[in-house]
């Protein structure tokens, strides 16, 4: 089983594709029964709770120690929402409620499905599963994928149609696996400017570190030196596969002077035999192995003898030491091609 309990809700996301089909089909009757409308959501979405469930909106300033983004009091039946936040924030949090509350069943048969190992994972497990539903019910299946196709996946495109932010627009791109109408399968990633993994999901075969930071040859770190802007990188793993990897800084305000911002790099991807349906292939030669990075998972799975930015040596094989000979290359090891100088 996985060491921690976010291992093992991540590892059932995994299993499942990145893809609860269940509660992605949930959300579109809401959205459609109900008639929410996209430009807006946030007060549709408040009126949902109020005519509904009986539940109020406050919007709270935060206090001293207190950082909670949402917080609910079901005997006041009152969810109270940070007020220095976005209103994509604030739909998002209230569609969350929404989740729990409305379609907690549906989240308990999927937790009862998921076989999680602890009291912890369950716990997280109904977490991510509301934000799941969360984003469903702002970013509609059918209707968001037929728009992610129209605009070939153009991230920043479909955050202004929808009204959502870029990383939640990667998110859901990362979800849309539903079997006769499938996208292009991503994965999602979101990582510290130290390397550190706080969101990972994927609906590709694409292989991720569990512990530690990520491979420095991989565009995710070069985007905090430009940040706001989409990068983009052919990048091929160790098993052969290539990727078309786009990366992006994004940023949450701490809402004042004397708390500092959380930063974060984006990173979304595809196979390289799906890149062509992405606007971000414009200009590059796909064909081109020149242009093709080598990467890995990390320093300590990877074997590739001829990294010029390794960290550590890899924990399979034994280093191989010559005193009078030095290689361009760290840490030359036990089968290495270029042990060489």
């Amino acid at each position: 089983g996985a060491q921690f309990p976010y291992e093992d809700v991540r590892d059932f996301f995994y299993r499942r594709n990145n893809h609860i089909d269940a509660l992605d089909h949930a959300a579109e009757r809401l959205f459609e029964s109900r008639g929410l409308r996209i430009d807006h959501l946030l007060s549709d979405l408040t009126g949902y709770l109020d005519q509904e469930l009986g539940i109020r909106i406050r919007l709270a300033d935060g206090e001293e120690g207190d950082r909670l983004q949402k917080r609910y009091e079901p005997e006041q039946k009152t969810l109270y929402l940070a007020r220095p936040s976005s209103s994509s924030r604030r739909a998002f949090h209230i569609a969350h409620q929404i989740g729990l509350l409305v379609y907690g069943d549906l989240i308990e048969e999927e937790i009862a499905a998921a076989d999680l190992a602890s009291t912890a994972a369950r716990s997280l497990g109904r977490v991510a599963l509301a934000n799941y539903f969360a984003g469903a019910l702002l970013m509609p299946y059918e209707r968001f994928l037929d728009d992610a196709r129209r605009l070939h996946y153009d991230i920043e495109r479909l955050g202004g149609l929808y009204g959502t932010s870029f990383e939640q627009v990667c998110h859901r791109l990362s979800t849309l696996q539903r079997p006769g109408n499938k996208g292009v399968p991503f994965y999602f990633v979101r990582v510290d400017i130290a390397g550190n993994i706080s969101k990972r999901q994927s609906a590709t075969s694409f292989h991720f570190a569990r512990l530690g930071g990520v491979c420095p040859l991989w565009n995710l770190h070069e985007a905090f030196a430009y940040p706001g802007h989409i990068l983009t990188q052919l990048a091929r793993m160790p098993d052969g596969k290539t990727y078309l990897c786009l990366a992006r800084t994004v940023h949450e305000s701490g809402g004042s002077y004397l708390r500092p911002q959380r930063k974060f790099a984006i990173g979304l991807g595809c196979e390289i035999g799906h890149a062509h349906e992405l606007v971000y292939s414009t200009g590059i030669d796909l064909q081109d192995e020149e242009a093709v990075e080598q990467i890995g998972v990390s320093c300590r799975v990877c074997e590739r003898p001829d990294c010029p930015q390794r960290a550590f040596p890899p924990l399979s094989r034994r280093l191989q030491i010559d005193e009078n000979r030095r290689s361009a290359f760290p840490y030359p090891f036990e089968g290495s091609s270029r042990e060489n100088p």
